[in-house]
């Protein structure tokens, strides 16, 4: 493409971490999340999801690394999940890097009736 500039952004990376959050459930976690630490059965609840299904959730966002999780010292069964503030800050510079609208520049096209350039056969038959 002549003239148009490299995205700010890994376009892919971009578009996994979308694909991950487009999702209602899982902004929700992360809503519930941003909130402080939660355990499953919070989540669950907050949710009306079953135990299953949040795991599931919480399972891609642990894999993108979203997500965190610390057992309880005393009782190892209890597992607590956080946010990583550096990957979801990094993802936030990231999205807003890509979406600027101050990165928007004044650009004609360069084809079709409003195009920069003019055919030669406009000139002619015009």
């Amino acid at each position: 493409m002549i003239g148009i500039e490299t995205p700010p952004v890994n376009i892919n990376e971009l578009a996994e971490r979308l694909k991950l959050l487009a999702n209602s459930k899982r902004l929700q976690i992360i809503h519930l999340l941003m909130e402080g630490v939660q355990c499953n059965c919070e989540l669950g609840e907050a949710l009306d999801m079953a135990p299953n299904l949040i795991s599931h959730h919480l399972g891609l966002l642990r894999q993108a690394g979203l997500v965190e999780i610390e057992r309880d010292e005393a009782d190892g069964r209890w597992i607590y999940y956080s946010l990583n503030e550096t990957v979801l800050a990094e993802m936030g510079q990231r999205f807003a890097r890509f979406f600027d609208p101050d990165a928007i520049k004044p650009r004609r096209p360069g084809c079709g009736p409003q195009g920069e350039l003019v055919s030669l056969s406009s000139i002619l038959v015009g």
